[in-house]
């Protein structure tokens, strides 16, 4: 299989640590890539051209992050991080749902900061900064816990770690303190410290 990724992304993140979680890296090689660059073999492989895009054992690609953890959580080996069914399965793709929103806001965010100052716009910029914090918020009171790892806990570890690596100014610690435990014990895990960005 292949995996294309950019070092940054926190949705490639997630990727990577499932992958290592599930044992699965001698059936992987990883790609990494600039989407911004339309490197041939990742526009052939997604139109939208985006990482990651996981290049699966069948030939197909896949290419939406939380779709290629479930497709490797259900090939790799060991405990599952996404539940088949119930209500565990919901809980774990609730969490997952609100660090991956509180992600998506952070990415609108940097993007609008990345725009020539005069074409930026301040009122998306607030609403997407309260959003984030909003989601933050959300996490925080859902609890999540390092010792119990799932594919929301990933990707709540992957949330906190990627917002305080991309905007330092936002204070995501006052406030929240499971986050901050959670980050600081789940960034010690071989899976997250081989692929912490920067």
């Amino acid at each position: 299989m292949k995996l294309y990724v950019t070092a940054p992304s926190p949705f490639a993140r997630k990727c990577r640590i499932v992958a290592r979680e599930k044992g699965l890296m001698d059936r992987i090689e990883e790609i990494m890539v600039d989407p911004y660059a339309n490197t041939p073999d990742l526009v052939a492989s997604n139109p939208i051209v985006q990482a990651p895009t996981l290049i699966a054992e069948d030939g197909l690609p896949i290419t939406d992050s939380p779709v290629i953890c479930e497709y490797l959580d259900a090939i790799g080996s060991g405990p599952r991080l996404l539940p088949a069914e119930g209500a565990d399965r919901l809980r774990v793709r609730r969490m997952e749902t609100l660090a991956n929103g509180a992600l998506e806001m952070g990415v609108k965010l940097l993007l609008e900061l990345r725009r020539p100052e005069d074409e930026r716009s301040p009122s998306w910029m607030a609403r997407w900064t309260d959003n984030m914090a909003r989601a933050l918020d959300a996490l925080e009171a859902a609890r999540p816990e390092a010792a119990r790892l799932d594919m929301g806990v990933v990707t709540a570890g992957c949330a906190v770690t990627w917002i305080g690596f991309r905007h330092p100014d936002f204070d995501w610690r006052t406030g929240r303190p499971h986050l901050v435990a959670l980050h600081e014990a789940i960034e010690t895990r071989p899976s997250f410290a081989e692929t912490r960005p920067g």
